[in-house]
């Protein structure tokens, strides 16, 4: 896959081309294989689901025709979005942030908002229901890194450096709370803490906020009765009750795993799928991965998932060591970003984490996340590309 950037080329006699001043074609490549391998899984986890009464209208293609098409969508908005400067991304972050704030809170008007199984988290856009809150993951990545560097100097004081970016969380939070998507407001608030520490807040003020911050979580668990149920249920899912209610994805879910042993039951071999395993395709597409592609699959996509976590805070660092703050702190937040997000769908799926709705990055099925997945995995590239620039002694 070639950018056509004339920057990629080298000048030396006879067109040799230069490793440092290539895009990383690695990263590329494991992020089309993810991508690849998701909409392989998610086929084979959709087909029967035209059985069911509720998809009867839909053929055994429709799932995985969607999916191709949000790949391909997220590959040109990728392209585009490399070619974009770091600057450009700062220079506009703000922006992007608050436009997504007003998107967030469109979710919440009657007749905006699109509900499914009694969650409003989606804009309808008649072909494309579009989910703010994969929207924003990125763009608090964009709007903290931003923050930190226009805030550098008060990062050790509460009132100048921390409370303003805790202001604008809460308000996320707030928003992401009543629709309800607890999932996506654990990893935004990750997100943003990560990109604080990494930025050079007080420490004492990180401890400090970071349990205030657990005790927010473990009240509003508290205050739910179907939260704190599904906890319970989690904690002990084989008994009666609980494998038929709160526990019967995640049961499931361990029983997927168990029948896939070390090689898996072949491809397109899972019986959880057949309407066992709600949201197999979707949320719990691990878990189809686990039964037909057994421990090997999983231990596969684990190891690409943290190449590319890795990968980000390598990218992240060279970019610090160059000056380059921002994009060194927006690379090792999508580094959060992917890496949070990956750890509790796959905790999730592995009775490790209670029950929460997260999809599997890159994978699993849904427009927003596949596109917003693509341009912030562009974003990264285009901080590596910048920095092989500077290192060769090039200018932006």
């Amino acid at each position: 896959m070639k950018f056509g950037l004339s920057a990629l080329w080298s000048s030396h006699s006879g067109g040799e081309r230069s490793r440092m001043m290539e895009y990383d074609q690695y990263l590329v490549w494991i992020t089309i294989v993810l991508m690849m391998l998701g909409l392989v899984m998610v086929y084979s986890a959709s087909i029967s689901l035209p059985d069911s009464p509720k998809y009867s209208s839909y053929s055994n293609g429709h799932f995985a025709i969607r999916q191709l098409l949000f790949i391909l969508v997220g590959l040109v908005c990728g392209f585009v979005a490399f070619h974009v400067k770091v600057e450009t991304w700062q220079k506009y972050a703000p922006y992007m942030f608050a436009a997504t704030l007003i998107l967030l809170l469109a979710v919440l008007i009657p007749g905006l908002g699109k509900g499914v199984n009694g969650a409003k988290r989606w804009l309808s856009l008649k072909v494309l229901n579009i989910q703010p809150s994969e929207l924003m993951k990125l763009f608090v990545v964009l709007y903290a890194a931003d923050y930190t560097v226009r805030k550098q100097q008060y990062m050790h004081k509460l009132t100048k450096g921390f409370l303003p970016m805790a202001f604008a969380v809460g308000v996320v939070g707030g928003l992401l709370l009543l629709e309800p998507d607890l999932g996506a407001f654990g990893v935004i608030v990750c997100i943003a803490m990560g990109i604080l520490f990494l930025g050079g807040i007080n420490i004492v003020w990180f401890g400090g906020i970071a349990a205030t911050l657990v005790g927010i979580f473990s009240l509003v668990i508290a205050l739910s009765p179907w939260r704190r149920e599904r906890i319970f249920a989690y904690l002990n899912p084989w008994v009666e009750e609980n494998a038929q209610g709160k526990a019967y994805q995640l049961s499931h879910s361990l029983i997927a795993f168990g029948r896939g042993e070390i090689w898996g039951v072949g491809l397109g071999g899972s019986v959880e799928k057949l309407h066992y395993l709600p949201e197999a395709h979707t949320d719990f597409l691990l878990a189809v991965i686990g039964e037909e592609l057994g421990f090997a699959g999983v231990l596969a996509v684990t190891l690409m998932f943290y190449w590319v976590v890795k990968r980000s805070f390598e990218i992240g660092r060279q970019a610090i060591a160059l000056d380059l703050t921002f994009a060194g702190l927006t690379a090792k937040g999508v580094g959060i970003w992917i890496g949070v997000q990956t750890f509790i769908n796959m905790g999730v799926n592995l009775g490790l984490l209670p029950t929460k709705g997260l999809t599997l990055p890159l994978m699993s099925y849904g427009g927003s996340g596949i596109l917003i997945n693509c341009i912030g995995l562009a974003i990264l590239l285009r901080i590596d590309f910048e920095n092989r620039i500077l290192m060769r002694g090039g200018r932006l």
